[in-house]
């Protein structure tokens, strides 16, 4: 997913605020699901939400006002109701890698109770997972 940085995401200082690239993995992670054809308020309606429980970024250079980047999804594990996903923002200009993450979802119902992660949604997954080795 590509994300352009406009003055409305950066500090005074024009480097992008750090809480925003939390969004921007939010969004890529929903565009990933999407493009594979599963929609975040389907799978909520059909009792399937799938919240963050862990997120750990590793920063490693500033993204600047009128940067494009891309951020990308990868998933690199599906447990019987959470998946772990790797997720990178990359600067398009210089190919550099400004932010690395890994995200963990769990699979839950709308009444906060762990499910199994639709079978649909895991052969995507593994096979995505596969495709990367």
């Amino acid at each position: 997913m590509d994300v352009r940085i406009y003055y409305e995401d950066t500090d005074a200082g024009g480097v992008v605020y750090h809480a925003n690239y939390i969004k921007y993995f939010e969004r890529a992670r929903t565009e990933y699901f999407r493009s594979h054809g599963f929609f975040v308020a389907e799978l909520a309606s059909n009792g399937f939400v799938f919240p963050v429980v862990k997120l750990v970024i590793d920063f490693k250079a500033p993204a600047l006002h009128d940067d494009l980047l891309s951020v990308t999804t990868i998933p690199v594990r599906v447990g019987g109701s959470s998946i772990t996903l790797c997720q990178k923002v990359i600067r398009q200009c210089d190919g550099k890698l400004l932010v690395d993450g890994l995200v963990t979802l769990a699979c839950i119902s709308p009444a906060l109770k762990a499910r199994r992660i639709p079978l649909e949604i895991r052969q995507m997954l593994e096979a995505d997972m596969e495709s990367v080795l």
